[in-house]
């Protein structure tokens, strides 16, 4: 595929500028003006579309490919949402209005969209209340720590360490640490789950708070979950809920009721708004009551006559975490997911989301290694240490499987499993895509043995075969030079 610039004829164009409707009154200063040509492509419309149009045909997506993403949660997205977050009653909004004078008033459905979102969300995790101004999931730890802070600044305590399992999203040890907290580790124990006598060993009231995944990445439900939460409390540290993987629990489970103090949300995977590609996610988060006080602002409250309005009167608050209100649009297509599934829509989620994963669990651990095998939730670890002793590695099957026609798994997390496969189906995947993943996967193993170079090769129907991926991180090309 050639690219745009290589398209380009000059003097060939494909818009018409109109005329400015608006006096001349000053002429730019000069030395703000480019000095040299831009050297952007000179191409028709018909160009443009068929370059961008082909070029999307080269992503793999949800619309497009199977995603079985572990603990990403790539589900399918409703195009209904977008058509929501398309009223022009929300997209001619201006985000400045709630904060003029009269402008309450003409922004009255959004607030209202954002507290009733708030008041779903702590009805679905048992929270007692919820900022919706993260822009994302990991922005969203980082607001958790510093409210688990803020609560021990607050009462006088200087504790020192957060408190994660060694199976914990990358991102869990780094937000603890950009909020000024050294990072404990804790080992997994034979059942997939942080070992609960190596936590009691480390926790002391140096530590300000305990950050957990439930179900936790390796798709496995912590049966003490309630005991460590309740260990955690004795000694006074908070217990912070990576909502990841809320995918797995929704209906059965509230965070809240489990023992949780603090909990972070992806709205754009559990609730249904595309992600990806840098975003715009949203990472709301909810609270205890203990907690309610330290919440940024500004924040929606219903008044007394039935009217919405923008908070800021908040002394403990933690202050401005993100622009405006977070973001809008990803909090309205979640609205609507959560009316248009209702209660017993979001239990059903769940369900089939553990039905699928352990489906696939079951024909699939005859052909790959298990190191926790035991009943899952919406996602499963394989590994693929097995095809190791025929030289065929985790990243090649990924490579294979891109070949196939799908998106692979995540390959190498959690990191405590070798050659690691997580898998993670959702609950939008018919039994027939599930059955077409699980013969590839058994295709692949079959081939590890029988011809592995075939893997090897793979992809071979990609415009991009295989790279050298340690150049290709480090000596990154991104911008087109021209060669005269």
């Amino acid at each position: 595929m050639r690219l745009i610039f290589e398209k380009s004829v000059k003097g060939r164009t494909g818009v018409k500028m109109p005329q400015a409707g608006v006096p001349l009154v000053a002429k730019l200063d000069a030395k703000y003006s480019r000095k040299e040509d831009a050297h952007l492509p000179e191409v028709s419309e018909l160009d443009v579309v068929r370059h961008y149009t082909n070029l999307s045909k080269l992503n793999f997506s949800v619309d497009t490919n199977f995603y079985p993403l572990g603990s990403c949660t790539m589900k399918y997205n409703p195009k209904f949402t977008e058509k929501i977050a398309a009223m022009e009653g929300f997209t001619d909004l201006h985000p400045l209005i709630p904060q003029l004078r009269g402008g309450g008033i003409l922004a009255q459905g959004s607030l209202e969209v954002i507290y009733k979102t708030e008041k779903a969300l702590c009805a679905i995790t048992g929270m007692d209340a919820f900022t919706m101004q993260p822009l994302a999931g990991a922005h969203g730890e980082l607001t958790g720590v510093m409210l688990i802070a803020a609560f021990h600044r607050h009462r006088g305590e200087k504790r020192k360490y957060i408190i994660v399992p060694d199976s914990s999203h990358g991102t869990n040890p780094a937000s603890a640490a950009i909020a000024g907290y050294d990072v404990i580790v804790i080992p997994t124990d034979k059942n997939g789950c942080m070992d609960i006598e190596e936590f009691k060993k480390k926790l002391d009231k140096d530590v300000a708070g305990v950050m957990l995944t439930c179900p936790n990445t390796l798709g496995v439900f912590n049966n003490h979950i309630k005991e460590i939460c309740g260990l955690a409390h004795s000694a006074g540290a908070l217990v912070y809920y990576d909502g990841a993987n809320l995918n797995a629990i929704l209906g059965k489970a509230r965070p809240g009721d489990l023992g949780f103090d603090i909990a972070h949300l992806n709205l754009h995977k559990t609730f249904a708004t595309p992600h990806g590609g840098g975003g715009p996610g949203a990472g709301p988060v909810g609270v205890s009551s203990r907690l309610k006080e330290y919440l940024p602002i500004s924040w929606v409250i219903k008044r007394s006559d039935g009217t919405f309005a923008l908070d800021y009167n908040r002394p403990k608050s933690l202050g401005f975490i993100a622009p405006f209100y977070g973001n809008f649009g990803v909090i309205l297509k979640s609205y609507a997911y959560i009316l248009l599934l209702g209660k017993t829509g979001l239990i059903e989620v769940s369900e089939i989301a553990v039905l699928n994963a352990n489906y696939a669990r079951v024909l699939l651990k005859k052909h790959f290694s298990m190191p926790y095998d035991r009943i899952c939730m919406h996602e499963f670890v394989l590994s693929a240490d097995i095809q190791k002793e025929n030289g065929i590695s985790a990243m090649d099957i990924a490579k294979y499987l891109i070949s196939q026609g799908m998106h692979p798994p995540t390959v190498y997390f959690p990191l405590i499993v070798k050659e690691a496969l997580m898998i993670e189906p959702t609950e939008t995947e018919s039994k027939e895509t599930l059955d077409w993943f699980v013969e590839k996967m058994i295709e692949a193993a079959k081939l590890a043995v029988r011809d592995p170079q075939k893997i090897k090769a793979a992809p071979v129907n990609m415009p991009v075969k295989r790279l050298d991926e340690t150049k290709a991180a480090r000596m990154l090309k991104l911008r087109w030079q021209r060669i005269s």
